[in-house]
């Protein structure tokens, strides 16, 4: 019940970021033409495509409370990666298109309209900033990205609201395009690492925080465990993992459940929701062909 209702709020999470996220761009969009201001301009054709990727990510999470299917037999969970991965690419484009423009407003500074910089920042810290607050609470991959794509707006607004002060009082118009270039590098970093989660979590690497080397010597240290084959671990979404291997057993038949009840004991903790355990006697591994473990 606690992970349907995480997902649920997750899903709910989202909605409020994307009605936020859009009713503020059509706002920027006409603050950047009315103060002439290329950071404002181009975070509003940023926020446009956020508002695109939000909306896709919370359809998928929302999919991905649908049921298991016969045709999705782990059920949809993935659907929430994709949600990420998609939110992901369009920061990273934004971020681009906003280097770009930063750069070469850097090169030739336009006069601003500071105090009406002053006004939009301000409105773009109460919009974000409580979008932030509704997110960054997520469990979820796409929820820590999404909440990215909030903070670094956030930290945007902050950052126009302390340069169009600066700007109001000395004519420095170079600081609008520098803002910019700082601020996009340091969520650059943060959301190529989010990505570089979900990517992992896509080719099914191991549960992030699961030894599972580790997990494999505790089996075979077992006296019930003659060896071990087909040892597999992956996560379906970076929260819910899966688990399956086959038992070489030198112990009763009779005592399998017994067995297959101390391994678990031993991912105690783990957010394993499907955990298979095959358990065969001595010579029966010889007709399988992948023998070895990782070690």
């Amino acid at each position: 019940m606690s992970g349907q209702h995480d997902h649920d709020h997750g899903s709910e999470n989202l909605k409020v970021a994307f009605f936020l996220n859009l009713a503020f761009t059509i706002i920027e969009i006409i603050g950047g033409i009315l103060t002439n201001s290329i950071a404002i301009l181009s975070d509003a054709v940023h926020d446009l495509g956020d508002s695109l990727s939000l909306g896709l990510a919370w359809y998928f999470e929302h999919l991905s409370r649908k049921e298991r299917s016969p045709k999705h037999t782990f059920g949809f969970l993935r659907y929430r990666l994709l949600g990420g991965l998609i939110t992901g690419v369009t920061l990273l484009i934004g971020l681009g298109f906003v280097l770009w423009q930063a750069i070469r407003r850097l090169q030739n500074p336009e006069e601003v309209n500071a105090h009406g910089m002053i006004g939009l920042a301000v409105l773009g810290i109460i919009f974000n900033g409580a979008a932030v607050l509704r997110v960054r609470k997520g469990s979820s991959l796409t929820e820590k990205i999404v909440s990215w794509h909030l903070f670094e707006d956030l930290l945007g607004w902050v950052a126009v609201l302390i340069g169009s002060g600066i700007m109001a009082i000395w004519d420095l118009p170079i600081i609008d395009p520098i803002l910019s270039i700082g601020i996009s590098i340091v969520i650059l970093w943060n959301v190529w690492r989010n990505l570089g989660r979900v990517g992992r979590v896509f080719l099914q690497t191991a549960p992030e925080g699961f030894d599972f080397a580790e997990f494999q010597a505790k089996v075979l240290a077992l006296p019930e465990v003659e060896s071990l084959h087909h040892p597999h671990s992956w996560s379906l979404d970076g929260e819910e993992h899966v688990l399956t291997m086959h038992i070489v057993r030198n112990s009763d038949p009779a005592e399998d459940v017994h067995l297959k009840n101390k391994i678990r004991s031993i991912l105690a903790g783990g957010s394993f929701s499907h955990i298979t355990l095959e358990m065969e006697a001595q010579g029966e591994d010889e007709l399988e062909d992948d023998t070895n473990t990782f070690f």
